[in-house]
This record gives structure tokens, C-alpha cells and sequence, in this order.
């Protein structure tokens, strides 16, 4: 027998928690995309968007709620991390937790790998 495996990308509860509020509010059924791009100060960035349509190669990640959705490519930068929502003095934002980024910026928004 294999041992249960834990999935590639978690969601923390606060993250969930945000999720599901900002999807509620939403007019239509969406879910939320994490997509990696190039760009931002350290060569990759995190990309959060509302999307209507999932994907037959998407990853599906759900918690409480919340629906996060993830292409191959992006699970391949993004495997084992963790997408956790923080509300401090510098405002709120989602952060992506990846033991796959070897650096990232100031913001938390790009990484490299």
C-alpha cells in the first residue's frame, strides 16, 4: 500500500477564510487562478486572478469554501508551497509560502528559483 501523499499546494485557513469571502461576493461562480509569470524583481511573480473556467489539466485545490486553481507549468514552481493570506501594519495581501524560491523581493510578489 502508498502512504497518502500530501497534496502539492496547500491552502492555509486564513487563506481560505479571504477566499471564500472574496469569491462570495463575486455575481457568478469563480475560483481563484495562481498562475507564475515571469517578471517582477526577481525574475518570477505570482499572479493572482478571479477565473470562470477550470481547466482539464488544472491542479483543483479546495478548502472551507475556497477554490484555487493551478496550470501544470505553475505546479511545477509551486509544488509543496503554501498560499496563506496575512493582514498586518503594511496591509493585506495573499503570500505564497514556496521552498522552490531561492530568493525572493521585499513585497513577497516575485521569487527566483
Amino acid at each position: 500500500m502508498t502512504a497518502d501523499l500530501a497534496p502539492p499546494v496547500t491552502v492555509s485557513a486564513r487563506a481560505a477564510k479571504r477566499i471564500a469571502e472574496v469569491l462570495k461576493s463575486e455575481p457568478g461562480p469563480v475560483m481563484l487562478r495562481l498562475a507564475v509569470t515571469g517578471g517582477g524583481c526577481s525574475g518570477f511573480q505570482y499572479n493572482f486572478a478571479l477565473d470562470d473556467a477550470r481547466l482539464d489539466e488544472d491542479l483543483v485545490v479546495e478548502r472551507d469554501g475556497a477554490v484555487v486553481l493551478i496550470d501544470p507549468v505553475s505546479l511545477d514552481f509551486l509544488r509543496g508551497a503554501e498560499i496563506d493570506f496575512v493582514d498586518d501594519l503594511i496591509g493585506a495581501s495573499f503570500k505564497v509560502n514556496n521552498p522552490n524560491a531561492s530568493s525572493s523581493c521585499g513585497c513577497g510578489t516575485s521569487f527566483s528559483v
